[in-house]
C-alpha cells in the first residue's frame, strides 16, 4: 500500500512500521500567513486493477506570540487649542498585533519623561485599553507651545494659540502715575510727526496684529494715528487759536476673535519754540541733511597750527643762535711770519671818547700765523 499527499503543502508522510505511516512538516509554519491546511491523504494498493480512498484532515497552526506591537502610523502630530478644558481628550493612538488571542492584546502606556521639568504624567493620560490620550491641564501657548510623548511610538503635541493676551503699551509709558507727555512746536507744518505709540501682544498669527486709532481727541482735526505703525502726525499747521494743551487717548487693538484692546493717553503740549534736544522726533518728511565737514575742519585747523609752531620753533632757535655773540664785539685774525697766532677783542663802549686809543693783547692763541706787524691796535671811533 502506498499513501500520498499534495505537493503544495508543507508536509510529508514518514512510513514508520508497515502500514503505519507519519504526517511531519517539511519546513517552518507562519500561523500569520496560513493558520490551517486541508491536507488530502490517498491510499491506494498495489492489486490489479490498483485501488485507492481518500481522506482529507484539517490541521490548525497554532500561535505563538512572535510579532510585536505595530501602530497605524509612525507618528501622530495633534493640534490642541490653548486654554483647553483638562481631562479631554486630544488625540487616540491606534496599534495592532497580528498574533492571535492573548498575544494580540494590547495595553497602552506612557513612556516616563518630562515636560518643563515636570513629568510627563502630569500634563496627559493614556487609556490603557483604547489608547485615548487625555490633557491632565490647561494648556497656555505663551508658556508651552509643543511637547512630545512616547507610547511606543512618537506623539506630537502642539498647542495652538488662542486669543487670550490684551496688548500692552510699551512707549510712550506714563512717568510717577501720570500720563505720557509730548513737546510739539507750534511752528510745524502738517505732517509733522509728534510721537510714536508701540505695543506688544504676546500672542501669535493674527492674535498678534495690532491696529492703531485715535479713541478721543481735544481737537480731532488737529492730528492723526497711522493705523498699523502707530504714529501720531499733525493734519495741519497749528495756529494761535490751538489750545496749548491738547490730550489724545490712542485704541491699540488686535486681530483675534475676539478681539482685545487697550488704551494709552497721551497729553500734548504745544509751545512756541522748543530746543532741538529736547525733541524726540522730528519731520521725517524732510529730506536728509549733507554730512557734516566736521573732521575736515579739525585737520585743517590741527595742520595749521603745527606749522606755525614749527616756524615759531625756528625763529626761536635762530635769535637765540644770535644772541651768543655781542654785538659790539669783533674778533680780529691775522697771519704774519711769526710763530705764535694772535686773537684780538675789540669792545667799544658809547662812553668812550672819539679820540681814545686803545692797545689790544693777545686773548686767545690761532692756528693761522698772523702776517703783518707784531702788535696790533684798534681806534675806537665815537658814535653820533
Amino acid at each position: 500500500m502506498v499513501l500520498t499527499i499534495p505537493n503544495n503543502v508543507p508536509f510529508q508522510l514518514h512510513s514508520s512500521f508497515k502500514n503505519y505511516y507519519t504526517l511531519v512538516t517539511s519546513e517552518f509554519l507562519d500561523r500569520e500567513a496560513v493558520s490551517e491546511y486541508n491536507i488530502t491523504i490517498t491510499a491506494r494498493d498495489l492489486g490489479s486493477p490498483s485501488l485507492s480512498t481518500r481522506k482529507t484532515i484539517l490541521v490548525q497552526v497554532s500561535d505563538i506570540n512572535d510579532n510585536p506591537p505595530r501602530f497605524s502610523q509612525p507618528s501622530y502630530t495633534v493640534y490642541v487649542t490653548e486654554n483647553n478644558a483638562p481631562g479631554a481628550s486630544i488625540c487616540s493612538v491606534t496599534a495592532f498585533d497580528p498574533d492571535s488571542n492573548q498575544n494580540a492584546y494590547l495595553s497602552y502606556s506612557i513612556l516616563e519623561g518630562q515636560i518643563q521639568g515636570m513629568p510627563v504624567s502630569t500634563y496627559v493620560s493614556i487609556n490603557s485599553d483604547n489608547g485615548n490620550i487625555y490633557a491632565l491641564r490647561s494648556f497656555d501657548y505663551e508658556q508651552l507651545r509643543n511637547f512630545q510623548i512616547l507610547v511606543n511610538v512618537t506623539v506630537n503635541v502642539f498647542v495652538l494659540d488662542q486669543n487670550d493676551n490684551a496688548p500692552v503699551i510699551i512707549s510712550p509709558l506714563p512717568k510717577n502715575g501720570t500720563m505720557a507727555t509730548e513737546v510739539v512746536p507750534r511752528s510745524v507744518d502738517a505732517g509733522y510727526l509728534v510721537t510714536k505709540i508701540t505695543a506688544l501682544d504676546a500672542d501669535a498669527g493674527q492674535n498678534s496684529r495690532l491696529s492703531y486709532q485715535l479713541l478721543q481727541a481735544t481737537d480731532p482735526g488737529l492730528f492723526s494715528v497711522a493705523l498699523y505703525t502707530g504714529e501720531i502726525r499733525t493734519i495741519r499747521r497749528l495756529v494761535e487759536k490751538d489750545a496749548t494743551r491738547q490730550r489724545l487717548v490712542i485704541l491699540v487693538k488686535d486681530n483675534g476673535q475676539p478681539p482685545l484692546s487697550g488704551t494709552v493717553s497721551i497729553i500734548l503740549t504745544v509751545v512756541d519754540s522748543v530746543p532741538e534736544s529736547l525733541s524726540d522726533f522730528g519731520d521725517l518728511t524732510l529730506s536728509p541733511k549733507p554730512p557734516s565737514n566736521l573732521a575736515l575742519y579739525l585737520i585743517v585747523s590741527l595742520s595749521t597750527i603745527s606749522l606755525i609752531f614749527l616756524v615759531a620753533i625756528i625763529v626761536l632757535a635762530t635769535i637765540s643762535s644770535a644772541a651768543k655773540v655781542p654785538t659790539n664785539c669783533m674778533e680780529a685774525n691775522g697771519n704774519s711770519s711769526l710763530s705764535q697766532s694772535y686773537c684780538y677783542k675789540v669792545c667799544l663802549t658809547p662812553e668812550s671818547a672819539k679820540s681814545d686809543f686803545m692797545f689790544l693783547k693777545p686773548c686767545s692763541p690761532s692756528s693761522t700765523p698772523f702776517r703783518g706787524h707784531r702788535d696790533w691796535f684798534a681806534h675806537s671811533y665815537g658814535h653820533s
